[in-house]
């Protein structure tokens, strides 16, 4: 079975932030329990501090279009989700790399379950698009170039990749997440991976998001500073 990935941001609206305090608890609540409904796995993201254009990634993982549409739809019918907007959205499916062979990675294709871990702290997501002249390369030669490039990212076994692939069904060619300890390990990571023959054939890898993992609920009150307050409180 080939999973599919859904990535969606959240961006809440002004207009929710001057609700009082009770009213955006209730709101949270229930956003979280449509989040967490069954049928599909849901993973969240806090990008406070991360991006000014969204404040919320989740990551969900199912077997079936089906059902992503229901937990879409449900999570539709909250407040929430009536008080923002999903400035980025995406699709992909995991398959099997024709270039992997018999190389094996953490995050890989034939790993179970599907999706993160959830043992590292951060999740760093974009969607991908390959130049035109990579496809007209033989296939010998893609795989040699590959090669290389993997080579690089077994430098470091501490940053766990997981590959989408969205040929056909989105805008971008793939999907890639990447879990990583600390976000410096991964700007060494593409540092190191610019120098490679593989990033030439790179056309586009952006917008770039920086997720912090944790549950739902927390990642909602880091939007609306309720997490800071209830330290302040203490």
């Amino acid at each position: 079975m080939n999973e599919l990935f859904r990535y969606l941001t959240v961006a809440v609206s002004n207009e929710w932030r001057r609700l009082d305090e009770r009213q955006r608890e209730e709101d949270k609540a229930e956003f979280a329990a449509a989040v967490q409904s069954p049928g599909v796995r849901a993973h969240a993201y806090s990008l406070v501090g991360t991006r000014g254009d969204a404040d919320l990634l989740l990551w969900i993982v199912a077997d079936e279009l089906d059902a992503i549409r229901a937990w879409e739809m449900r999570c539709a019918a909250t407040r929430l989700w009536a008080r923002s907007s999903r400035p980025y959205a995406y699709l992909a499916a995991r398959r099997p790399s024709p270039y992997l062979g018999d190389h094996k990675h953490g995050g890989g294709e034939g790993e179970r379950p599907a999706g993160p871990v959830g043992d590292l702290p951060y999740l760093v997501v974009y969607p991908m698009t390959k130049k035109r002249s990579w496809y007209a390369l033989p296939r010998e030669e893609r795989t040699r170039i590959m090669a290389a490039h993997f080579a690089t990212g077994h430098r470091y076994p501490d940053i766990r990749i997981h590959t989408g692939y969205s040929f056909g069904i989105d805008d971008q060619e793939f999907v890639v997440a990447f879990e990583v300890p600390d976000v410096r390990r991964f700007v060494a990571l593409v540092s190191d991976l610019r120098d490679t023959e593989s990033s030439s054939y790179t056309e586009r890898e952006r917008p770039i998001f920086v997720g912090a993992a944790m549950r739902i609920e927390e990642a909602l009150d880091q939007i609306d500073g309720a997490a800071s307050r209830a330290e302040l409180v203490r």
